[in-house]
């Protein structure tokens, strides 16, 4: 009879989708129907003090259901993805080991893929002088600097996020290049729900949770993330809400300007996170209003086999 793996992949469930889609409402709901903990997959919500404009869940309503991965970094410093898939998968562990089921939960596909995949990133630490002098250029600029040290990387990233660039920058000058993603057998198994609401929805969506944030005292928050130490330009960094809020505080929009244009661009990362998770063929895609089918489908990927497992394959 052959002996059992002791390496058997862990089971995890990756709730992903575009901003304003229902995403962590279904998270919450799956974690306490299933025994589970939520691991945040936010590039912004990692900061302390970036509460209302990333849309971070507050205490109240976690309804006692442990989540992870927020407040862990200063945001007066970058966050890297490896930074955060070695955090993330330390938590991915503790869950695990306490028999409870790990809920990935975000919109940021990059650091999805980091933590579930296996990949290898580059082990270059933060160069904080050569980011000192990378902060103060604009988004072109950076993207013209990665584009004459690394052609090929400068066709695949964001041109439009300075942090992805900077990073990118920061890996090239140290290494000649930033190398291609080593992707290693994942210890994990992964079920991925997206959540995707119809565009006419997701834009109504967009629009109330927006003036939502805005009664809650998003610009005041704003504002006081620049009272205390965070400058103009790293608040800009943060894209969408930060940024545009950032430039109706330095008087650059006037409010409707910012409000509208904010919309606009809320819209069209939406657009740009489908078309990231639509690559990826082995997610299940329902509606906010499919909860039931969900339950479902977590209940027969479950029935497959426990997902209480052994650990003696994990390092520390």
């Amino acid at each position: 009879m052959k002996k059992e793996s002791v390496k058997e992949k862990i089971k995890v469930i990756a709730i992903v989708g575009p901003t304003a889609s229902g995403k962590s409402d279904l998270a919450l709901i799956l974690a306490r129907k299933f025994n589970g903990e939520v691991v945040s997959a936010d590039s912004r919500q990692v900061y302390r003090g970036l509460d209302i404009g990333s849309g971070k869940i507050t205490r109240r309503e976690m309804k006692e259901v442990p989540h992870h991965m927020l407040d862990v970094a200063n945001p007066q410093k970058i966050y890297t993805v490896s930074q955060y898939q070695k955090a993330a998968s330390k938590f991915v562990r503790y869950i695990v080991q306490k028999d409870r089921l790990p809920i990935i939960c975000g919109g940021t596909g990059f650091y999805i893929d980091s933590l579930l995949t296996g990949t290898s990133l580059p082990p270059v630490p933060p160069n904080k002088n050569l980011r000192k002098k990378l902060v103060k250029k604009s988004v072109s600029e950076l993207y013209l600097m990665l584009k004459k040290l690394d052609p090929r990387r400068a066709k695949e990233i964001d041109r439009r996020n300075p942090v992805r660039l900077i990073r990118a920058i920061e890996i090239a000058k140290a290494l000649g290049k930033v190398p291609k993603f080593n992707i290693q057998p994942s210890i994990f198994n992964v079920l991925k729900i997206g959540v995707r609401p119809e565009n006419k929805e997701l834009k109504k969506r967009i629009r109330a949770r927006l003036l939502k944030r805005l009664r809650q005292g998003m610009i005041k928050e704003v504002k006081n993330l620049h009272k205390n130490g965070v400058s103009w330009k790293r608040l800009e960094s943060f894209g969408l809400e930060y940024r545009f809020v950032a430039n109706y505080l330095q008087n650059k929009l006037s409010k409707e300007e910012m409000i509208s244009k904010l919309e606009t661009a809320i819209w069209q990362y939406a657009k740009r996170q489908l078309t990231w998770f639509k690559r990826d063929k082995e997610i299940k895609w329902v509606t906010p209003s499919q909860t039931t089918k969900t339950v479902g489908i977590i209940k027969k990927w479950l029935s497959g086999k426990h997902f209480f497992f052994f650990f003696t394959h994990l390092e520390e």
